[in-house]
């Protein structure tokens, strides 16, 4: 679920003090190297334009510092911003619109049918009296003219009818309908809440990793800065005499070194940038974020045990079990009998006249309504072969059901597994984190020697280069331990499904 950081990148300074450290470092290295009575001639001069050049660099990032923390934007605000923008969230709201749009579709059944006909036709008029209402699907009048004779020369006829059917009684077929359209519209309003909550996981946990990714790049530009004043050093010792060639060209490889890491730090950076504006829904590769408190304290995480149950991808698991069920009711009842109101009025027209069963081939005489008919009943249809299909459809329904119920218990096994398994991360990143500011602080200490042996010609510079990367990666696991614990603590409320488990450490 977590992206694996590179745990070799460092950590950066405060501008204050790489200011004051490589001025510091720089007239020190040269003090030292150069001779008694060069001392005044050589390092005196330098300091004013070092102090010039820091401060020009120290004003040009003040004011993109400046720039950039105008457009700072918190957790909320990112998690707000993806709610309303993240195009796929959309998609789960239309769902939903279109489920409640299907239960207005499924309550007007409980309206009855008003049928409104009018046609022309063209054929013959041999047939017997007498009305009936037809049963769905086409069917032939009976109605027309009595004579011993069949005439088969055609004439054109009119014919315009108004049904009202109304099923009255239909055995709690319309309910079990409206009931499954319901069934429906819970579940996907499940699904938009599992797939909301999964988005904010997605959110918060993108955050962390860009909060962590910006400290590294910070750390390496600091250990850039450690390598260029020790590479300035090393070239003005070799330079004076004072020490072998062999160390310019390891102070010019760890140099290198350093430089490779702060470019794969900013890589990872601004992919990380990318990864989280996409989440927002809003694609850009200068959002900037607040560091708020992930850095400044440690969160307390405490979770209930059963806390999984409330999870929404187990509540989307149950509503698709409810759903099927109420499927399997309405397949079921859709096999019953209707019971229906019927009435009907009627106009015919014929080319055949209703007094002298004369023949009028002409369009206009058959345009011309002759009769006019009403009728009141009452119907039941039953469609019995229908049964089968039925009942075939209702047992594999029962067997999604089924389905659908072993799906949840597999969810609900894997969400006990994560919290537990959460809960050991959470436990093993807060040691971590107690752990590496031990760390830390021994390796600058173990750096500030091998930097005074070295300066004093007791040991040479590959040792110095050695502490110099066990104080990277001291700082760099310092800023990977911490931001782990939150990432651990958003572990926990993802498994617990409650996010609200780690946005109130940050209230």
């Amino acid at each position: 679920m977590f992206p694996k950081l590179n745990s070799s990148f460092g950590q950066n300074y405060s501008l204050v003090n790489i200011i004051h450290y490589m001025n510091y470092q720089h007239h020190r290295s040269f003090s030292r190297s150069a001779k008694p009575s060069e001392k005044k001639s050589s390092a005196l001069p330098l300091m004013p334009m070092s102090v010039r050049h820091f401060c020009l660099i120290a004003l040009g990032l003040f004011i993109f510092s400046f720039n950039t923390a105008a457009q700072q934007v918190s957790l909320q605000e990112i998690l707000d911003q993806g709610k309303q923008n993240f195009p796929f969230l959309k998609s789960k709201q239309s769902e939903i619109r279109s489920a409640e749009s299907r239960i207005k579709s499924v309550k007007t059944d409980y309206l009855p049918a008003f049928v409104v006909q009018d046609q022309y036709t063209f054929g013959t008029n041999n047939n017997v009296n007498g009305g009936f209402f037809p049963n769905e699907g086409m069917a032939f009048s009976p109605s027309g003219g009595i004579r011993p004779e069949n005439i088969y020369k055609g004439v054109f006829g009119s014919f315009t009818t108004a049904l009202v059917d109304w099923r009255v009684f239909n055995f709690g077929k319309l309910n079990a309908n409206v009931a499954a359209a319901n069934a429906e519209l819970t579940r996907s309003q499940a699904d938009y809440e599992n797939e909301l909550f999964q988005h904010q996981v997605r959110i918060v946990d993108a955050y962390l990793v860009l909060l962590i990714n910006q400290k590294l790049v910070t750390a390496q530009e600091r250990n850039l800065e450690r390598a260029l004043v020790f590479k300035q050093v090393t070239d003005a010792a070799v330079g004076s005499g004072m020490r072998p060639g062999v160390d310019s060209s390891l102070a010019s490889a760890e140099y290198a070194k350093a430089r490779l890491l702060l470019l794969e730090s900013q890589r990872s950076e601004k992919a990380q940038r990318l990864r989280l504006s996409e989440l927002s829904g809003v694609l850009q590769d200068n959002i900037q974020v607040d560091s708020m408190q992930f850095y400044s304290r440690l969160p307390v995480g405490t979770v209930s045990p059963d806390a999984f149950l409330k999870n929404p991808l187990l509540k989307l698991s149950q509503t698709q079990i409810d759903a099927s069920a109420a499927r399997s009711i309405s397949i079921r009842k859709s096999s019953l009998p209707s019971v229906s109101l019927l009435a009907a009025g009627m106009a015919r027209g014929s080319g055949v006249s209703n007094k002298d069963n004369a023949y009028r081939t002409d369009f206009g005489s058959g345009m011309n309504y002759q009769v006019y008919n009403y009728f009141f009943g009452i119907s039941t249809r039953w469609n019995l072969t229908n049964i089968l299909k039925v009942r075939n459809d209702y047992k594999s329904e029962q067997f999604q059901a089924e389905r659908f119920r072993e799906i949840y218990n597999t969810q609900k096994l894997q969400m006990d597994r994560q919290l537990r398994e959460s809960d050991i991360q959470f436990a093993l990143s807060m040691e971590q984190a107690r752990l590496t500011p031990v760390q830390l602080n021994a390796a600058r200490t173990a750096f500030l020697q091998a930097e005074a042996r070295y300066q004093n010609g007791m040991t040479d510079l590959f040792t110095l280069a050695q502490s110099v990367n066990t104080l990277n990666r001291a700082e760099v696991d310092k800023y990977v331990a911490n931001g782990n614990v939150w990432r651990s603590l958003l572990m926990k409320a993802a498994a617990a499904g409650d996010l609200s488990l780690f946005l109130n450490q940050l209230e």
